[in-house]
């Protein structure tokens, strides 16, 4: 099992989207373009199987095969985090039984899908019990208010501290939890990293001390994220904020203006015209504009230092 430390943690991450036939079918001619594309950004870990990965939409069968055919093209030089939520402890467990001896470094719990009246006593509870039968390290993936099945904060805190927990990607946008994230990886130093995953708003949390950004857009705007982390990071706080607007005005088009119509559809998109992925299918068929499309383009001209590195 490979050694988890700040140097090869720290930085910023992809929750990568994952490359699609024409067919469905787990595009595998993509997967070595799409490792060595992250590696040229600048990377330094993939998290699978999550939403932008489309995951939970995918067969047991296709996520074991995503899994080794990416730690096959990877080769260990970034490192690999899976998500492996489900409705109960028992699933989760199964989960991560399939994955263990594919080579992932990390099983990632978010919040099950589907919960009716759930305690939060009920809930720290399940996510106990997946911890404490894992075969490998753990990451939580926080999503607070934004979560149909919502973990409070003070559960999350709880949850944390356990000592097979090794990372949290804190999507919340909730400035109690940045605050108890941020005690929390004091207290457990080197044992205990948080990676940002509000793309939209990374600055504050990089000056709060988290390790680095988990991003869904980092297969493309990676380069830019490293940047802004960087900035932060020494001080230069007005540098990072210009960078991080400038980054939100690119995402904003690519995914399809307000509301961000068609922000997977876009994100793959992008991926295409890179000449990462082969398609833009996506599993639950999102949909995107011409203009859009036309648009993504335009983005990549104007913008291939930081897309095209």
């Amino acid at each position: 099992m490979k050694t988890l430390n700040r140097e090869n943690i720290a930085g910023v991450w992809s929750a990568t989207p994952t490359p699609f036939t024409d067919e469905l079918q787990l595009d595998v001619e993509s997967i070595p373009r799409l490792i060595e594309h992250h590696l040229r950004l600048g990377i330094k870990g993939i998290f699978l199987g999550g939403t932008s990965g489309e995951g939970p939409w995918m067969s047991d069968a296709m996520r074991i095969q995503l899994a080794n055919e990416i730690v096959k093209s990877n080769q260990e030089r970034m490192l690999l985090a899976m998500q492996i939520t489900d409705n109960s402890a028992m699933q989760m467990i199964e989960n991560i039984k399939r994955i263990e001896d594919t080579g992932i470094d990390i099983a990632v719990i978010a919040p099950p899908f589907f919960q009716i009246n759930a305690s939060q006593e009920y809930l720290k509870n399940l996510y106990f019990e997946v911890i404490e039968n894992s075969s490998l390290p753990i990451g939580v993936y926080h999503r607070g208010k934004h979560s149909s099945v919502v973990i409070d904060t003070d559960t999350i805190e709880e949850i944390i501290a356990h000592p097979k927990v090794v990372l949290i990607k804190d999507s919340s946008s909730d400035l109690a939890a940045k605050k108890m994230i941020c005690q929390a990886i004091k207290k457990r130093k080197d044992e205990l990293f948080a990676l940002n995953g509000d793309e939209f708003n990374s600055v504050p949390y990089a000056q709060a001390g988290y390790t680095g950004f988990l991003f869904g857009g980092a297969c493309f705007n990676g380069r830019m994220a490293n940047d802004i982390l960087k900035k932060a990071q020494t001080g230069d706080i007005k540098g990072a904020q210009v960078l991080q607007d400038h980054m939100n005005e690119i995402m904003t088009k690519i995914f399809g203006g307000q509301g961000l119509p068609y922000w997977l559809a876009g994100q793959k998109q992008m991926m295409v015209e890179l000449g990462v992925f082969n398609t833009r299918k996506t599993i639950i068929n999102y949909q995107i504009s011409d203009e859009c499309i036309n648009t993504i383009k335009e983005i990549l001209t104007q913008e291939k230092a930081y897309l095209r590195p």
